[in-house]
Parts: structure tokens; C-alpha cells; sequence
């Protein structure tokens, strides 16, 4: 059986650069072995405007364009939001309200581009039907390392 590709959640990119913390570590050896082409990858456009944000927020604009291409140009795929994805992401919102409106994106571009596996420190997405979410912390367990 192939080894699935894993959609990369912004708290992966976030902590990996980011202060210390227990995913800092984690975090960023999940960064190294996707620009090693070691798991296979994919996150969304909408991830990468969640970065823009986040680092713009905080007045380090030129560090956020740096990042989001960095990170878009690393990941085995770049997944775009469609029309399709976004009315998915309503129903989805509307179904599990331990869902963010960011992450219910998140999953429906997850089912819409058929992944069943998310690489995220956030437990929300546990429990879904139909995807495995696994712990930055215990990420290589979680693929097989």
C-alpha cells in the first residue's frame, strides 16, 4: 500500500519557526522531511494566506512572502480552494462545531482532493469520518518511522 499524503496544517509551518515550544522540534523536522521529499505532502492556498497573515499581522511582511513561497514550493502539492471545496466547507461548518469556519476549510479541501490524513497539533480534527489526524508530536509513529 502507498504511504499517504499528509495535508500539512499551518500549526505545523507556525510552530516550526516559531518560539520554543514541545512542537517547535517536531515541527520542523516535519518541514525538513517534506523538503526531502521523505512523506508526501500537500496543504492549501489557504494555508499559505493564513501565514501572510499571521507573520503581516505581527509587521514581518517580507519574512511572510518569504515563508508562504518557501512553504508552497515545498510541499508535494498545492492544493487550491474552489467553489466546490467552499460549499463543502459550509456543510462541514455547519455539521462539527468543534470546527474553526479556517479548519472546516481545511477539511473539506481534505475530503474534496480524497486525503485521509492530517498533520496537525489541533485535537478538533480528531474523531472526523473518514481522517486520521496525526500528532506533530508523535508524527513519526503516526507514518511509520
Amino acid at each position: 500500500m502507498a504511504d499517504p499524503t499528509y495535508f500539512i496544517d499551518t500549526n505545523v509551518f507556525v510552530y516550526a519557526i516559531g518560539q520554543p515550544s514541545p512542537f517547535k522540534q517536531p515541527c520542523a523536522e516535519i518541514l525538513r522531511a517534506i523538503a526531502g521529499r521523505k512523506i508526501q505532502s500537500a496543504t492549501s492556498v489557504e494555508v499559505l494566506q493564513e501565514i501572510l497573515h499571521i507573520y503581516s499581522r505581527r509587521n514581518r511582511r517580507a519574512e511572510a512572502v518569504e515563508l508562504a513561497r518557501t512553504f508552497g514550493g515545498q510541499v508535494t502539492h498545492l492544493l487550491p480552494i474552489t467553489q466546490a471545496v467552499f460549499t463543502h466547507a459550509l456543510t462541514i461548518h455547519s455539521r462539527f462545531s468543534q470546527l474553526t469556519a479556517k479548519d472546516s476549510l481545511h477539511t473539506a479541501t481534505v475530503y474534496h482532493f480524497g486525503l485521509t490524513h492530517i498533520l496537525s497539533a489541533d485535537h478538533h480534527f480528531d474523531g472526523l469520518p473518514g481522517i486520521t489526524r496525526v500528532d506533530p508530536l508523535g508524527w513519526r509513529k503516526g507514518i511509520g518511522e
